[in-house]
């Protein structure tokens, strides 16, 4: 059980650590967005690509994993997720794409024809309320492109995530939709170079968005993927509402963030809709 715990802690603070990891290296470096997102998708394949091979204790490349659709949205997902960092604070970004996947996901459900229970709908109109009285206008509401580009990357999220229900072996097929994007990261960063004739590249930028693809995405989706069959459907949902919180907190400790009113409002009574809808869900 204390390895579980460990384990789980591990894959939160990892995921938390990509919004961490972006912030920091969009502030604090020259790199920008689109090499950082080549770069993090390029090592979170190769880390993939290591771990899949060493578990399954074969060099050969699994035919099969992953998918044109799923790797579209996860490029899709990693793009409009950087370009957010451009002008959003670390535990605000991840709120927002945490709240843009679970209500993607939550009407995707019920235009699928499944109906939520009552105590469901509370918590999907209280997270859905508060999110919107945090992106609402004001004095401290968050820089609007950047939310529009951060609810877009929780729905190419919300998206992939969909796609990937189902699947037999859910890290192979992580690995091929990672090995999937490097051809559309090739086409972007050629062509970016050739418009601009420029590499915008910045060795800490460089170090972070590694850390990221590396450590935050390859290692971290590799662990959850390892406890998932463990946790029970409720609470692998639950345990991910710690992920804000998380990010927030490194937001703080790195990049010296300050949380305001509004933020701490939404935040609580977006995680508790959620944690709502998900421990009351009907289950199918």
């Amino acid at each position: 059980m204390l390895k579980l715990i460990a384990l789980t802690t591990l894959a939160m603070v990892a995921f938390a650590a990509n919004s961490v990891f972006t912030r920091i290296a969009l502030v604090e470096t020259e790199i920008g967005p689109i090499m950082f997102t080549a770069i993090r998708l390029t090592t979170g394949a190769l880390m993939l690509l290591l771990i899949v091979a060493i578990h399954k204790r074969s060099w050969t490349y699994p035919k099969g994993s992953g998918s044109t659709n799923g790797s579209f949205a996860l490029f899709f997902y990693a793009i409009f997720f950087t370009f957010a960092y451009l002008s959003l604070g670390a535990g605000l970004g991840a709120l927002v794409l945490f709240a843009s996947v679970q209500i993607t996901m939550i009407i995707w459900a019920i235009v699928k024809g499944e109906r939520p229970s009552p105590i469901e709908i509370v918590g999907i109109l209280l997270a859905f309320g508060a999110f919107v009285y945090l992106v609402s206008p004001g004095l401290v509401a968050p820089d609007p492109i950047g939310t529009g580009l951060m609810v877009a990357s929780g729905i190419s999220w919300g998206v992939y995530s969909l796609l990937g229900r189902g699947s037999k072996n859910p890290l192979e097929d992580t690995m091929g939709n990672f090995v999937r994007t490097l051809p559309l990261i090739l086409g972007v960063t050629l062509g970016l170079a050739f418009v601009s004739n420029m590499w915008p590249t910045d060795p800490k930028g460089i170090l972070f968005a590694a850390l990221s693809g590396a450590l935050a995405s390859g290692v971290g989706y590799a662990i959850w993927y390892l406890i998932l069959p463990q946790l029970a459907r409720t609470s692998a949902g639950v345990v991910q509402l710690t992920v804000p919180a998380i990010a927030a907190a490194g937001g703080i400790l790195f990049l010296g963030e300050e949380l305001s009113v509004r933020f701490i409002i939404a935040s609580t009574l977006i995680l508790l809709g959620v944690a709502l809808a998900t421990m009351f869900k009907k289950q199918s």
